[in-house]
C-alpha cells in the first residue's frame, strides 16, 4: 500500500434553477443538475474555451518565484490505512478514502502547491467506465468468483482527476564517439564431422572503428510524468496514450461532481524522470547520427534551454475491491475506457488447472504410446 500523501478536492456549484449541486456531464461536456435536469455550458461561466494554455518557467518555480496567483493552499487529512492524505471541502468532517475505501476523519493541515494549468475533461461516463471495468474483469484468468460478483453488483466508480507534470525543453547536444562498420574475413578452422577432423573455411565478422563527433538537436514537447504516488505507477502508465491536444485551460467547473488529487511528486523530482526520458531519446538520436553498423558513445554534452512545465489533471475512474482483507484497485482511463488494475488469484482455480493439465498430459502420452 502507498505511504505517500494524497489530496482530493470536490468542487460544488449551485444550480441557478433549483439551487442543487451541478455536476459535470462527460457525455454532453457541460454542467447538469441531478435534481431538476437543468444544464449549463461551462465556457459561459468564465473565459471562453480554446484559450491558450501557458507554459511556466521551471527555474522560477524551483526557486519559489512564481506569482502568488499561481499558488494555492490546501487542507489535507491522513488515511490511517493506506497513508493517503486526502483533501475534502471545508464543510466535510468525515468521508471515505477514495483510494482504499477506508473511513477517514478530517484534520487540519495546510500545504502550499502550484495550481493546475490545464486538464482533460472526463469524456466517459461512470456507467461507460463501469462497463469497461466489468468487461476487463471478465477476461481475467484464475480470478476468484467473488471478483465477478463484485463486478455484477455494479458498485459505482469514483471519478478522480489525477495530477501530472508536463515538461517542454529545447535541447542541443554535442557528442564524441565511434562508428563501427562490420566487415568479414575468411578463416580456416578444423571441425569434427562423423568423428573425423576436417578443415573448413568460415566468414568471421570484424568491426572497423573510426572516430565520430557531431551535434544533434531535439525539442521535447509535453513529456508526461505522474505527479502522484497513491496509485501503482505501472497501472497509470498503462492507461496511456492521453490525447493531450484536447486539454482545456483549468476551470473548477470541470471538477463539479468529481475529485481532484493534488501532486505529491515535487516538480524537481518529476523533472528527473523527464530528463531520464530525454537522455534516452538523445542517445538514440546520437546513434542514428553516428551511423554505421555499430556505435560507441564516449561523451554527451547537452544544453537544455527554454525549460518549461505545466501542472495538469487527467481523468481516471477508480474502484477498490477488498478480497481476504486486502484492497485491490482498478483504474479506467476517463477518456478512452482503457482499464488496468491489481487483481487477486484464486488458489483453487490454479490448482484445478494444474491437475487438469497434468491429466491431459498423461492421456496424450498414453495415446501416443499406444499408437507406437
Amino acid at each position: 500500500m502507498s505511504d505517500s500523501p494524497i489530496t482530493a478536492l470536490e468542487h460544488q456549484f449551485p444550480c441557478d434553477t433549483c439551487g442543487s449541486d451541478l455536476r459535470y456531464n462527460p457525455e454532453k461536456g457541460q454542467l447538469k443538475c441531478d435534481h431538476c435536469g437543468a444544464e449549463q455550458i461551462i465556457f459561459e461561466l468564465g473565459k471562453p474555451q480554446g484559450q491558450s494554455i501557458k507554459e511556466q518557467d521551471f527555474h522560477k518555480a524551483v526557486k519559489n518565484q512564481l506569482p502568488d496567483l499561481d499558488m494555492e493552499e490546501l487542507r489535507t487529512v491522513s488515511c490511517e490505512n493506506c497513508g493517503a492524505h486526502v483533501e475534502f471541502s471545508p464543510n466535510t468532517h468525515a468521508a471515505e478514502c477514495p483510494f482504499c475505501a477506508t473511513p477517514v476523519v478530517t484534520d487540519t493541515g495546510i500545504d502550499r502547491q502550484i495550481k493546475p494549468k490545464a486538464l482533460l475533461p472526463f469524456g466517459l461516463s461512470e456507467r461507460g467506465a463501469r462497463k469497461n471495468m466489468t468487461d476487463w474483469l471478465g477476461k481475467l484468468w484464475f480470478a476468484p468468483n467473488g471478483l465477478q460478483e463484485y463486478a455484477r453488483k455494479g458498485r459505482k466508480l469514483q471519478g478522480i482527476y489525477v495530477p501530472y507534470w508536463t515538461y517542454d525543453a529545447d535541447t542541443k547536444t554535442r557528442y564524441t564517439g565511434e562508428r563501427g562498420v562490420v566487415y568479414y574475413v575468411t578463416q580456416r578452422v578444423n571441425v569434427m564431422v562423423d568423428g573425423k577432423s576436417q578443415t573448413q573455411t568460415r566468414q568471421v565478422p570484424k568491426v572497423r572503428w573510426t572516430a565520430a563527433q557531431g551535434r544533434v538537436a531535439r525539442f521535447f514537447d509535453d513529456i508526461l510524468v505522474l505527479g502522484s504516488k497513491s496509485l501503482p505507477k505501472k497501472y497509470t502508465d498503462a492507461l496511456a496514450p492521453w490525447d493531450l491536444s484536447e486539454m482545456e485551460p483549468y476551470k473548477p467547473e470541470y471538477l463539479a461532481g468529481f475529485r481532484a488529487e493534488t501532486y505529491t511528486v515535487q516538480l524537481e523530482d518529476g523533472y528527473k524522470e523527464a530528463r531520464a526520458y530525454m537522455n534516452r531519446m538523445i542517445t538514440r538520436d546520437v546513434k542514428f547520427d553516428i551511423g554505421g553498423d555499430q556505435q560507441r558513445i564516449h561523451n554527451l554534452d547537452t544544453d537544455v534551454g527554454a525549460l518549461t512545465f505545466k501542472h495538469i489533471l487527467l481523468p481516471v475512474w477508480m474502484a477498490a475491491y477488498k478480497y481476504r482483507g486486502k484492497t485491490y484497485r482498478f483504474v479506467v482511463n476517463g477518456r478512452t475506457g482503457k482499464t488496468q488494475g491489481e487483481r487477486p488469484y484464486s488458489a483453487w482455480k490454479i490448482t484445478f488447472a494444474v491437475i487438469l493439465g497434468a491429466l491431459a498430459a498423461v492421456v496424450i502420452g498414453y495415446i501416443a504410446a499406444q499408437s507406437q
